[in-house]
């Protein structure tokens, strides 16, 4: 049996046409199979099972992404420190 690359997605929960992907596990889900997101900007579906698991706010995902930032930002200022206090010697 031959598959067309046109042929729509499928729900990985169920046999219904998926309308896109899971905003934290990529899985395709249809409309019936996902909840929306919270706190974020656009809203983004979320498959039952990490709805179940992690919850559906985006919230937790943000916080990450600062923090990473926030990181990335504490380790340059201290290599521009470390930098000044070498060549003040």
């Amino acid at each position: 049996m031959h598959h067309s690359d046109d042929a729509p997605a499928r729900c990985a929960y169920c046999s219904q046409n998926a309308v896109g992907p899971c905003a934290s596990c990529a899985a395709s889900v249809c409309g019936d199979c996902c909840t929306l997101t919270e706190g974020g900007v656009h809203t983004w579906a979320v498959c039952l099972d990490c709805d179940r698991k992690k919850g559906h706010s985006l919230g937790g995902a943000w916080a990450g992404l600062v923090l990473f930032l926030v990181k990335i930002l504490a380790v340059l200022a201290l290599a521009v420190a470390l930098l000044g206090w070498l060549a003040s010697r």
